[in-house]
């Protein structure tokens, strides 16, 4: 139980931890609501899911660009961390790296606008590049090399290659509703298995 203050105040601690999750659930909502209503989605849409008011979504992100990347590197450590839950929890590491280009998809699909919402900011946007590199190509690399070792996919896909072609296929979607990338991607993943054995 924290501790109070003689005026009965709890210590900023406490404040920190509340904080911190306000600052997730915003996250969290605004992501949701990127995906259905791209990064120009009303502020209030984002508020309105994720239960709080406006004041408090600007007080953790000054700017739509703040806010905005914010999301992205939120999506970036959850996919990032993801990987190996799914290795543990999922029936096999084909169904489990099936989940995670699932999970990478819905992070492609946030993405789409940074580019506009950063402007003309070409370093923080270079910056972010890197960071999601550094961050899901491991983790990407991990997953195949578990399905190839497990006899169920082909070797010799890099993981880079892969999430590229991913990213690649996810590309239109925002112009054309008719295009659904989930389609094609499954397609991608099913041509890289191991031919079945009789």
């Amino acid at each position: 139980m924290p501790r109070t203050s003689p005026s009965g105040e709890v210590p900023a601690r406490g404040k920190r931890a509340d904080a911190q999750r306000n600052q997730r659930t915003l996250l969290t909502a605004a992501a949701e609501v990127f995906v259905t209503s791209g990064v120009d989605a009303p502020i209030r849409e984002i508020t309105a899911r994720a239960g709080v008011g406006l004041g408090t979504i600007y007080r953790h992100f000054p700017t739509r660009a703040d806010l905005v990347v914010a999301v992205y590197r939120h999506q970036v450590e959850a996919c990032a961390e993801a990987g190996p839950s799914l290795l543990e929890s999922a029936g096999s590491p084909l169904a489990a790296l099936r989940q995670w280009v699932d999970l990478f998809v819905d992070f492609l699909v946030t993405k789409h606008g940074l580019a506009n919402a950063l402007q003309s900011d070409s370093a923080g946007f270079d910056a972010l590049h890197t960071y999601f590199l550094d961050h899901l190509v491991p983790v990407c690399g991990q997953l195949l090399d578990a399905a190839v070792g497990a006899g169920e996919i082909r070797p010799g896909t890099q993981p880079y290659e892969l999430m590229r072609g991913v990213g690649n296929l996810c590309v239109g979607r925002d112009s054309d509703p008719r295009y659904d990338p989930r389609r094609l991607v499954g397609l991608l993943l099913r041509g890289l298995e191991s031919p079945r054995q009789s």
